[in-house]
């Protein structure tokens, strides 16, 4: 299991995403699918304030909201560690030191926490100097609102801004990135931000790590998605060389006797500096297939398939 450094705490290799906490999934469900992942062992949620502010009669927050309430119920607090991000909840857009110390604070409340265990600046903010957002994150480390920073949907040499700045000034390095990355979209962090990673020891979360539920398999054709919520999510991985991913998928997951999701996942985690792949579940039915992840060893020659086909995908 994966370190995270100001964090004295080993994370499973699997993390629940909690985007469909309120959306997809409501209340009742959602509890279900928190109390299943923790019960195996499952011990880092990530969320964001701006889940889901994209539904019909949402303004974000909501899933922070169901988590909250799902983390007073079981009074698991000790159990498990809550991640969340700042800068795309309509109510509290970019990153200011004014916005992130109102967003945080509204985080708090809605997750009903005295301190956030992991808190991510979710998009770069260009209209905002990264000095001010840099030395925003360490104030809330230093009130004691925070435990670790990360980073999410930067580029390298902006995280390496970041860090220059933060040493130069004394402020508090982030630990975490969160890219989007899987077997279908693998250029944004194999082309410069797995170096950052390692240059910097941070701990990686890939997200979208089943490509919104094309590695499931569940979408062999555009028929099959039509009409779906995650549509124009998906749409894009539909080409050939999508599809032979799958299809080079199917042939190792009957091998092993496991799910297409479980094998994705597994490649995750074998590939070099993952601490562990994000994936959430609508459902409690459709966990054990991600929670399998964290035990299936993937052989050289599993790995070097995968590769060979992902590498065709021009994403």
């Amino acid at each position: 299991m994966a370190k995270l450094r100001g964090i004295d705490a080993e994370i499973f290799p699997l993390v629940l995403g909690g985007n469909t906490f309120g959306w997809t999934s409501d209340e009742s469900v959602s509890d279900q699918v928190l109390d299943a992942y923790t019960e195996a062992g499952g011990n880092l949620i990530d969320t964001a304030d701006v889940y889901s502010a994209w539904a019909p009669g949402h303004s974000g927050g909501e899933s922070e909201i169901v988590l909250g309430r799902w983390l007073a119920k079981n009074g698991n607090r000790n159990k498990v560690l809550v991640a969340t991000k700042v800068s795309q909840h309509p109510q509290y857009s970019g990153l200011s030191a004014k916005n992130i110390e109102a967003a945080a604070d509204a985080s708090l409340l809605r997750l009903g926490l005295d301190v956030i265990d992991l808190y991510y600046a979710h998009f770069d903010d260009s209209s905002t100097p990264l000095e001010e957002t840099a030395a925003a994150f360490d104030k809330l480390v230093k009130e004691g609102k925070v435990r670790a920073i990360g980073l999410s949907n930067y580029t390298p040499d902006r995280i390496r801004e970041w860090f220059s700045i933060a040493r130069k000034e004394g402020l508090t390095l982030p630990v975490a990135l969160e890219p989007q990355y899987n077997l279908v979209y693998r250029k944004d962090y194999e082309n410069g931000l797995m170096q950052v990673a390692k240059d910097e020891d941070l701990a990686v979360f890939p997200y979208f790590s089943l490509a919104s539920g094309f590695l499931t398999g569940k979408y062999r054709t555009m028929d099959d998605l039509k009409g779906k919520k995650r549509e124009g999510m998906v749409k894009d991985f539909f080409t050939q060389e999508g599809l032979d991913v799958v299809a080079a998928m199917d042939g190792i997951a009957k091998a092993h006797g496991v799910e297409l999701a479980t094998v994705a996942l597994a490649w995750l985690n074998h590939r070099p500096g993952i601490a562990a792949p994000i994936a959430s579940a609508r459902t409690p039915e459709q966990l054990p297939a991600l929670l399998a992840a964290a035990h299936l060893e993937l052989s050289d020659q599993d790995m070097q398939t995968l590769d060979q086909v992902s590498d065709k995908v021009k994403g």
